[in-house]
């Protein structure tokens, strides 16, 4: 019975995502310039600021990438997709040829060009999408490249591993950036699978088993001193239950790109943040890693993570309790967080308080990335 309600879920994103989302988002969040703004007031405009992340540019470029693969409003997509790719692939480059931060929502022009490695990987990821599809695949993957070739000359770690987060390198270390490089790497992959990707995603992985998840029980950490070794205090106690959700699919996503068995970490991460979850089943922001609260707030991106991990665990191993567990993620996204126009409520506090008065763009990529995976797996 799970599964075929899981079905029927899966024709409901689908029609909130063609009737609501993509047409709320393509009318109300872009300018004629074909920038993406940071936010939308619940009164659908632009929140009144004068930049734009860069991160958010990539973001959106996959949102309109994945509405075009599903077949909505092709022409309209495919627009909103080549105004993203030539954002990333121009203005949003600094002189080193990395992505910088943040734009003029006004003139397009770049205002921050500090490279940030976490925009780096959502810029990589966003033009893997859109070569993808709708495409042309030449000019982005070009530019994608050539941001790689960049980033391996100025920013690799060869010493540690990794990437710098910033350049100068930090004092600390981030997990976050390098899970969405691994991210990009994979997406990269399905378009060149003899450029090297996977090479590098396996580098990344490596990590991920050997650093990332030093820490007591084998939890995911957040952040690190320069080597990689665990911090003293909070930094190596609390950790982000949706991170532990967005790897285990990561890690079942990779898997099927080496053609090989998921790593035990998936399972590891996967029981560990069930625990986490409120009664309802919600994902909350940080927790110790024995389990109790620590920030018990709720935002909309960590319930699409364990979204995405319960389908992962469906199609691994096909047993009835993962539908259930996804199926009642996806009410929780649809009944609190979603609303009908297209938007989202983006945080709520521990006590159920709505604390956002704005509706970030950025969320949306969580939000539609979940969703396409649902379809997937459920065949819808």
């Amino acid at each position: 019975m799970s599964v075929s309600a899981l079905q029927r879920r899966a024709r409901e994103a689908r029609s909130w995502l063609f009737d609501s989302c993509f047409p709320l988002w393509a009318d109300h969040g872009v300018n004629e310039a074909g920038l993406f703004p940071e936010a939308l007031t619940t009164s659908l405009d632009d929140a009144t600021v004068d930049t734009t992340r860069v991160r958010v540019q990539a973001r959106q470029t996959y949102v309109f990438a994945e509405a075009w693969r599903m077949g909505w409003k092709r022409d309209t997509a495919a627009r909103l997709v080549n105004a993203g790719v030539a954002t990333l692939a121009g203005p949003a480059l600094n002189a080193q040829g990395l992505s910088g931060r943040a734009l003029s929502y006004t003139t397009g022009q770049l205002t921050d060009p500090a490279f940030d490695l976490y925009d780096a990987a959502f810029t990589l990821f966003a033009l893997a999408e859109a070569a993808r599809g709708p495409g042309p695949a030449e000019h982005a993957l070009a530019a994608a490249n050539g941001i790689l070739a960049n980033l391996d000359r100025e920013a690799r770690d060869r010493v540690n591993g990794g990437y710098a987060e910033a350049l100068p390198p930090p004092a600390q270390r981030q997990q976050n950036p390098h899970m969405h490089l691994l991210e990009a790497c994979l997406s990269l992959h399905t378009l060149q699978p003899d450029g090297g990707h996977l090479a590098r995603a396996d580098e990344l992985a490596s990590l991920f088993e050997t650093k990332f998840t030093a820490g007591d029980q084998g939890l995911l950490g957040e952040f690190f001193a320069p080597h990689w070794s665990p911090l003293p205090g909070d930094a190596s106690r609390i950790v982000e239950p949706g991170h532990q959700f967005e790897w285990v699919w990561l890690l079942h996503a990779y898997a099927r790109a080496r053609g090989e068995a998921v790593s035990a970490s998936a399972e590891r991460l996967y029981a560990y943040a069930l625990t986490t979850l409120d009664v309802e089943g919600r994902a909350i922001q940080t927790a110790a890693r024995g389990g109790a609260p620590v920030d018990a707030s709720r935002r909309t991106w960590p319930q699409t993570e364990a979204l995405k991990a319960h389908l992962a665990m469906l199609e691994a191993h096909r047993d009835e309790r993962y539908a259930a567990a996804a199926c009642r993620s996806f009410d929780i996204l649809m009944d609190e967080y979603l609303t009908e126009d297209g938007g989202w409520i983006d945080h709520f506090g521990a006590d159920g308080a709505i604390l956002s008065s704005s509706m970030p763009a950025s969320t949306g990529y969580h939000v539609v990335l979940a969703f396409a995976e649902l379809i997937r797996v459920m065949g819808a």
